[in-house]
């Protein structure tokens, strides 16, 4: 029976479906997390009779049969809208102040890769790094002695130093945008890296022609909405419950068909 297998793939689709909004609500305090949902498709269908049949030479079937053979996966779109904010008031945390630009961060490796966590410290060398030790790219240092951090919604970072009241500027934030930010591959750690599908990076200055302001002292939290996922899950668990109801019921209709031909 079709059925058999049809359910089977919707049993599996949901799997993937509940094992997403999983990873979803996991992620709900993770800064700058974009949640994602699962899109799908269905299968190639059986032609058991085509629309168009001719039934005579001057009449032909209005509607055909066709039997669907599922569901299957056919990606996990990554939803880049703006996460909620929070003010923390610590200067070295940044916000970026839209939803479609990157901070750059370079790996030990020397790869640049890419996030929304715009929480940064400095190491023991004064160096500005996010939480894994990855430093900001541009490569940006603050002098030990500085009594003061100021970064401009342009993303000039600008120190006071200790004894004056002049600032100084040590770097200069840079964001890097994408034609298709769905195409980054997610690494963990909060960063992702560019793929054939992505395209390549552009990069500019904040409050640029085509890149948002910074704001200092916020965090960019998910975007993870805790209802919303909540009603999906109920929704996936019970799409799940009734595929499986229709493997039990074809397969008592199964049983009872042995029974008859016994």
């Amino acid at each position: 029976m079709q059925s058999l297998y049809t359910a089977a793939t919707g049993m599996q689709a949901q799997t993937l479906n509940i094992d997403t909004i999983s990873n979803n609500l996991a992620n709900v305090s993770t800064n700058g997390f974009k949640k994602q949902r699962v899109d799908f498709q269905d299968l190639l269908y059986l032609n058991l009779k085509p629309a168009g049949t001719p039934t005579s030479p001057e009449t032909n079937v209005p509607i055909g049969i066709q039997v669907g053979e599922g569901v299957k996966p056919v990606d996990t779109k990554r939803i880049f809208t703006q996460g909620s904010i929070s003010n923390t008031n610590n200067p070295l945390d940044i916000l970026i102040e839209g939803d479609d630009s990157f901070f750059q961060v370079t790996r030990p490796d020397g790869e640049v890769v890419y996030t929304r966590d715009g929480s940064f410290t400095r190491d023991g060398n004064g160096n500005m790094v996010n939480a894994d030790g990855y430093f900001m790219d541009p490569p940006v240092q603050i002098p030990a002695d500085a009594s003061q951090v100021v970064i401009t919604q342009d993303g000039r970072i600008m120190v006071t130093m200790a004894g004056q009241t002049d600032q100084a500027q040590v770097g200069q934030l840079e964001l890097t945008r994408f034609v298709n930010p769905g195409g980054l591959s997610a690494l963990g750690h909060n960063i992702f890296q560019t793929t054939a599908a992505s395209g390549d990076p552009i990069t500019g200055i904040p409050s640029s022609v085509g890149f948002p302001s910074v704001r200092q002292g916020s965090l960019e939290l998910s975007n993870v909405d805790v209802v919303t996922e909540m009603v999906n899950l109920i929704v996936a668990q019970r799409a799940y419950e009734m595929n499986s109801k229709a493997v039990t019921a074809s397969d008592q209709m199964m049983q009872t068909a042995a029974t008859l031909h016994q």
